[in-house]
């Protein structure tokens, strides 16, 4: 290689070098960023504590809260029955619904009554043989009294010799006679009171007879006692009954009473609503039975909803409570009464409530004070998740008061505030940074 060459290679190698260091000297620097972790979107509630309506629900049937099972009292044959006297139909109140041929009732009546006449008429003639026997005695007392002076004067003529024995004797005898007289109607008067109870002894049961007749007779007549409604009519015109025999069975429709089963905790977690929370929530039922004077009842919200016609309801009252469980279900029977089931009725959009009829009853109340409501779905077995002040995740354990629905009420663990993760995070690490959106 020559000299030249040589120089040419040593200048082209120094013009690289050069120009590799100024590239390297005029190169920018990358730009830095803050590394950024990315945030979980999440739908947040803010805690604030509000009325609550605690409900108990039951399902049971419907029965009148009267029914009239009419029996015959006496027998005889139909022979008037009102022509609405058939299973379903609607009569109003003293409506006559059947009679039964009143014919020998009638009799027996007449009879009855005959008797106590002729009774009466005897206590009337006792009270007039009273009355003319005293006069009689005081007739006879005066005649007595006469005798005796005439035996005193007899006696002592006797004595001085001026009367004879045989003329004494006769004047004696007729003193005996006139005092047997007057003991004669006083017996006659002292039997009279006898004579008198056995009077009214007879009387009694001739009274009794007349009044066991009237009886049978209004037995022959049977009229509506309040307004009803015919469930079952077994009887005809022409038929012979016979006493005891079912005639026909009629359901009050002024009142119906539907008894559902209830769970003890939920009908307690009510009742204590209304007691400020005095109630306790488990243990004997026996506070059942005498709560109608504790608790005010009118406070509570009752609905009766026929489970095949869910958009219809009546109110109701609480009537009572059975005061053990049972056996099989561990459940309350509670009634519950419905004034006029049958008032707008219009079936079969709007049914009445009818005998056997299967109903929803819903017995609420309103909490005596606020209380913290958040969905059920957002507790994570006993932990709710917290979006603090950073947005940063944050686990709470809470404690639930109850359930119900979809809805638990806290009784520890969140304070007015308090920011509510509604979502599930998988996995929910403390710390975790969170995007809240809007609150539902």
């Amino acid at each position: 290689m020559t000299r030249k060459n040589k120089l040419t290679l040593a200048l082209a190698l120094i013009v690289g070098i050069a120009f590799v260091v100024i590239m390297i000297k005029l190169k920018q620097p990358p730009e830095r960023g803050e590394a950024q972790a990315s945030a979980t979107p999440v739908r947040i509630m803010e805690i604030t504590p509000r009325e609550f309506r605690t409900e108990a629900r039951g399902y049971g049937q419907v029965l009148p809260a009267r029914s009239w099972n009419a029996v015959a009292n006496v027998g005889g044959r139909v022979i008037w029955k009102h022509p609405e006297l058939e299973s379903g139909n609607l009569i109003p109140e003293g409506t006559r619904l059947l009679e039964i041929d009143p014919t020998r009732y009638e009799l027996a009546e007449a009879s009855a009554r005959a008797d106590l006449a002729g009774i009466e008429a005897e206590l009337r003639q006792l009270d007039q043989e009273e009355r003319n026997t005293g006069e009689l005695l005081k007739l006879e007392e005066r005649r007595l009294t006469l005798a005796r002076r005439e035996l005193d004067r007899a006696e002592t003529l006797v004595a001085r010799g001026a009367l004879s024995q045989t003329r004494y004797d006769e004047q004696q005898r007729a003193t005996l006679q006139q005092e047997q007289a007057v003991q004669t109607l006083r017996n006659q008067l002292n039997l009279v009171p006898v004579r008198r109870d056995t009077l009214q002894a007879r009387k009694a049961r001739a009274e009794s007879a007349l009044a066991s007749a009237r009886e049978d007779l209004d037995d022959t007549r049977f009229e509506a006692p309040w307004d009803l409604r015919v469930h079952q009519a077994d009887i005809d015109t022409g038929q012979h009954v016979s006493p005891g025999q079912t005639l026909f069975i009629a359901d009050d429709i002024t009142r119906a009473e539907a008894t559902v089963q209830l769970e003890v905790a939920e009908l307690r977690r009510v009742l204590s609503q209304l007691s400020g929370g005095s109630l306790p929530e488990t243990g004997s039922t026996n506070h059942f039975t005498d709560f109608h004077d504790q608790l005010p009842l009118d406070d509570l919200d009752i609905r009766v909803t026929p489970t095949n016609v869910p958009d219809v309801h009546w109110p109701g009252k609480l009537t009572r409570v059975t005061s053990s469980l049972d056996q099989a279900t561990r459940t309350v029977q509670a009634v519950i009464s419905v004034d006029e089931p049958y008032r707008n009725a219009n079936p079969p959009a709007r049914p009445p409530l009818v005998r056997n009829m299967f109903v929803q009853a819903s017995i609420t109340a309103q909490t005596p004070e606020p209380v913290i409501v958040i969905p059920a779905s957002a507790v994570h077995q006993g932990v709710v998740y917290l979006a603090d002040e950073d947005n940063r995740l944050q686990r709470q354990p809470v404690s639930v008061a109850w359930q119900q629905g979809e809805d638990v009420i806290i009784d520890d663990g969140l304070a007015p505030g308090d920011r509510l993760v509604l979502d599930d995070l998988v996995p929910a690490i403390d710390g975790t940074l969170l995007a809240p959106g809007d609150q539902p």
